[in-house]
């Protein structure tokens, strides 16, 4: 979808361009056969089992509650300024957000690709480390100093981009324990160590998504910033958790997708997004007087 959308906004409606009554221009040509409604013969049976599911889908879409956060008052570039890899930075405002929402660590997902081998699909990166954790507690921490908490997050944003590397190159843990989890079951063997491990929620899911797939000039929003688009998010794994994917568009834009369930009483996404961006604000205030400098 993401390939489709962005081949129809450069070439489809600026070079190909539609009339003001939003018809292609040009001559139709083609012997095409016209539009033909298609029919369906379906037994009662079939009829009463697709409307019961379209309930459950219906219950299901109806308790998601999806809110965006557009952030403009900094992006990419003011991260890179800091020195720090964007994303390791970006995750480190989750955990930190997240951490003042809960009153908790929780067990993180963030998505790697393992582009690196053939067949290759995704690895999970587990952002929640020991670094990680006393960088959000330093943030709160009144007795600790700028200086004290950026040396923390930047400790944090290191291992954070050395488990990222780790996963891409094959090194993750959980695809391994899933290989295991599959083999359990085929010998039939009980692991108390796999339901224990697999058994705990992902109550903080979260990926960064790319916001062109295309290497096309005619993406440069730098030239062209109408051609922003916010993208798509998903919904939360675990019942009483969010599901957050985060896009960094251009320099100056990132768009938050924060998800959660409406029947939990524990999350609220209007709450999440605030906390979000309470918790950019606060990281870029550790930098403040050291990139107005620069």
């Amino acid at each position: 979808m993401a390939h489709l959308w962005e081949i129809m906004i450069p070439y489809d409606s600026i070079e190909l361009r539609y009339t003001s009554e939003g018809h292609c221009i040009g001559d139709i040509k083609t012997d095409l056969p016209g539009v033909m409604r298609l029919k369906w013969d379906l037994p009662n049976a079939c009829v009463q089992t697709i409307d019961q599911h379209l309930q459950i889908a219906q219950k299901l879409a109806s308790d998601v509650d999806l809110r965006i956060l557009v952030w403009q008052e900094w992006g990419k570039g003011f991260i890179k300024l800091c020195k720090i890899s964007p994303d390791a930075f970006l995750q480190m405002a989750l955990q930190l957000a997240y951490f003042r929402d809960a009153g908790r660590f929780s067990l993180t997902y963030e998505a790697s690709m393992t582009r690196l081998f053939r067949d290759g699909r995704t690895e999970t990166v587990r952002p929640v480390s020991l670094e990680s954790c006393a960088f959000v507690k330093g943030m709160d921490d009144k007795e600790k100093s700028k200086e004290e908490v950026i040396d923390l997050l930047k400790k944090a944003c290191d291992k954070h981009v050395v488990c990222y590397k780790d996963a891409m190159q094959g090194k993750g843990v959980d695809r391994h324990l899933f290989c295991l989890y599959v083999v359990s079951r085929y010998l039939e063997v009980d692991s108390p160590f796999l339901e224990k491990v697999l058994s705990e929620p992902w109550r903080l899911s979260t990926s960064q998504t790319p916001h062109t797939q295309l290497p096309n000039d005619k993406w440069d929003l730098q030239n062209h910033p109408d051609r922003i688009c916010a993208g798509g998010g998903f919904g939360p794994v675990a019942d009483d958790g969010y599901g957050i994917s985060y896009i960094i568009a251009g320099e100056d834009t990132i768009f938050f997708h924060c998800s959660s369930k409406h029947s939990s009483p524990e999350t609220d996404s209007v709450r999440m997004r605030k906390g979000i961006a309470r918790a950019l604000r606060d990281m870029q205030a550790l930098f403040d007087s050291k990139t107005k400098q620069q």
